[in-house]
């Protein structure tokens, strides 16, 4: 497709958003001529081309990003620095290298030394997800309506973030910039403190009684329902975005605990004007998300 953004475009990994983008480029068209799908583990390979996701299959990165103009990691962030150490001596002078992790100061720490003179990079996190993971569980909608946050450092090659910007904009998403640092603050209230609340909570659950367990999953409402669908999230993905945002997530870790204790202590004393007020607020912003359309 000779007016793709991208003549030859890399995926490495094939998860979730790898796979999404994969099926998002297939089915919308003008993102790349030719798809490489490179995925290290030989299953989720050859599922994704039993799929028939891409144009060109490697398990090797160092050589599927040869003659590339655009390379995408879709890993978790955890193995950033090895894939970049890996397939920095081939990338092609003018490539756009991208990426869609969750963390992003942690991004340009373990990507940005390895990158030769001439190579383009422009972080990018698409706030978009399911609690399942793999080839199969990607959609070419995933991205629809949902919001894709750009992190360039400071001097990147205009045209390179456009390009960037334009790919996701054809998979449906708005678009946004902003600094690496407040990103990771932003995030770690939105999307990584939820998470680890999710998951300490089951693990609460886990550990009870084998009687009161066992009821406790039988008779399971729609409030514990939620936080086990958000606590099935791939463990790897979520270990490696905790330890590379710690200092975000635990500062507002720190935050939520304080005001956990007060809620306790209005509880506590039958303080219902505060137990009120905060349950307001949460249904004002629960009411600001339908409104924005991102419920």
């Amino acid at each position: 497709m000779s007016d793709a953004i991208f003549k030859r475009l890399v995926i490495i990994g094939i998860g979730l958003i790898g796979s999404s983008i994969a099926r998002g480029a297939k089915e919308y068209g003008g993102i790349a001529g030719e798809l490489v799908i490179c995925d290290a583990n030989p299953v989720a390979l050859a599922r994704a081309r039993e799929l028939g996701l891409g144009d060109v299959y490697e398990a090797d990165a160092a050589k599927a990003v040869v003659g590339a103009d655009g390379v995408i990691l879709c890993a978790p962030v955890g193995a950033y620095a090895a894939l970049a150490k890996a397939i920095a001596p081939f990338l092609a002078k003018g490539v756009v290298l991208s990426d869609v992790g969750s963390t992003k100061q942690s991004v340009l720490r373990d990507v940005v030394p390895f990158l030769p003179e001439g190579v383009a990079f422009v972080p990018a996190h698409p706030l978009a997800g399911t609690e399942f993971s793999g080839p199969d569980a990607g959609m070419a909608d995933l991205f629809e309506g949902r919001w894709c946050l750009l992190t360039p450092p400071a001097g990147t090659d205009a045209e390179a973030v456009r390009r960037v910007e334009a790919m996701w904009q054809i998979l449906g998403a708005q678009t946004a910039k902003m600094d690496a640092a407040h990103h990771d603050r932003v995030i770690a209230i939105v999307s990584h403190l939820p998470h680890l609340i999710a998951f300490t909570i089951c693990g609460t659950a886990d550990d009870l009684a084998d009687e009161t367990r066992q009821e406790v999953l039988q008779f399971a409402a729609s409030g514990f329902r939620d936080f086990t669908r958000i606590a099935a999230s791939d463990p790897v993905m979520w270990r490696d975005i905790f330890l590379n945002n710690k200092d975000a997530l635990l500062e507002m870790f720190a935050r939520f605990s304080e005001d956990a204790q007060a809620m306790a202590r209005a509880v506590r004393k039958g303080d219902t004007g505060y137990i009120e007020d905060k349950i307001n607020r949460s249904r004002k912003i629960r009411k600001s998300l339908i409104d924005l359309k991102q419920a």
